[in-house]
């Protein structure tokens, strides 16, 4: 089960770098296509655009914690306001050697959990009221251990650059779109400076593409750091009936959190968006069933 674990963690690790690695390809992709087709003295736009979209990247680094604990109604709790809970987690993160991170709240009835912090000394932890009413103590350090992998393997560094990252791809292609639309005025000079038609279709093919690859992306990084942290986290607990009836228990229900919010969403243990059916490209997590069946063959070669 060890070998299991090593593998799969550093396969998910090699997939991320490769999607993030791309990520920033299609950065550059998008800024190549604004200079071909606004010609040189209307690219000046675009060092100033990803500035911008790196300054937002920057600053939602520092305030993740807090933009996700106020998107989601999450509220901080301390040992003495929820002490079985604070202990469940305590004992994961003794077993872990993380540092403790914050423990909240969400006052939702749709069993979920999320985590979230730049850095494992700015870790947060969520649970909603429901999965706290639904599911045992076994089944909650499960969900602990996951959420807790999440933040000691910087999965929501990686996640929150991912987003931003995407919505910033969206962002500029968008600013140069309208450029394109309203800037009739520079079509001469783009002429003579990139006279070949087929790098203009290239770069226009480039701006309206982009963002999708960027969504898609962001959904295959996220859906790769859900695997590695159902691993990591059964490699905390030692226990993998734990997460897996956790799971079975989520996918049992069929209540959504109502904050479905698409910059959220993937930071669920069950996403609340996520299709289910033909979609899956645009899935942020594993379906649960996968996980689940993944979960029960760890058990059984522990055993």
């Amino acid at each position: 089960m060890a070998v299991s674990f090593a593998a799969r963690q550093q396969a998910n690790r090699r997939k991320t770098v490769v999607l993030l690695a791309m990520m920033a390809s299609l950065v550059a992709l998008i800024v190549w296509a604004a200079g071909v087709y606004l010609g040189y003295s209307s690219v000046g736009i675009v060092p100033i655009a990803v500035g911008i979209s790196l300054a937002g990247v920057w600053w939602s680094y520092y305030q993740s914690d807090r933009l996700v604990l106020t998107m989601t109604g999450a509220r901080v709790v301390d040992q003495a306001s929820a002490p079985q809970l604070y202990n469940v987690v305590e004992e994961v993160v003794m077993a872990a050697g993380l540092p403790m991170p914050k423990v909240a709240i969400v006052d939702d009835e749709a069993p979920n959990a999320f985590a979230t912090g730049r850095d494992p000394e700015h870790g947060v932890i969520a649970f909603t009221t429901g999965i706290l009413r639904v599911m045992d103590r076994e089944q909650l350090q499960g969900v602990a251990a996951h959420e807790l992998a999440h933040i000691g393997n910087r999965d929501t560094l990686v996640s929150a650059v991912a987003a931003t990252t995407a919505g910033a791809i969206a962002l500029l292609s968008d600013l140069i779109m309208r450029i394109m639309w309203f800037g009739g005025g520079r079509r001469d000079r783009r002429d003579d400076n990139n006279g070949n038609p087929l790098l203009i279709v290239a770069a226009l093919v480039v701006m309206v593409l982009a963002p999708l690859a960027a969504v898609l992306l962001r959904s295959a990084i996220s859906r790769s750091r859900e695997s590695l942290a159902d691993a990591t986290g059964v490699a905390f607990t030692r226990n993998p009936a734990g997460l897996r009836r956790a799971l079975e228990t989520l996918a049992a229900d069929t209540t959504v959190v109502r904050q479905q919010s698409t910059a959220v969403a993937h930071v669920w243990i069950e996403s609340p968006l996520d299709s289910g059916s033909v979609n899956r490209l645009f899935d942020t997590h594993p379906p649960l069933a996968e996980r689940i069946a993944v979960l029960r063959r760890m058990e059984q070669g522990g055993a």
